[in-house]
């Protein structure tokens, strides 16, 4: 189950830097997260100032 970034997201990108995998970019006014790369490990939830990385 992957994660999503939700709209509390403040665009600072320490979760894209902790993603191993290359799953996060940067969206139109968030963060996103692909899915289908996503691995579930949650690192970028444990650096994210404001928790918006959250399971699906």
């Amino acid at each position: 189950m992957a994660y999503v970034i939700s709209d509390e997201c403040i665009s600072c990108g320490a979760c894209e830097a902790e993603c191993g995998v290359g799953a996060i970019s940067a969206g139109d006014s968030k963060y996103v997260i692909n899915a289908d790369t996503c691995v579930d490990c949650g690192n970028c939830a444990n650096v994210c100032p404001v928790g918006a990385p959250k399971q699906a």
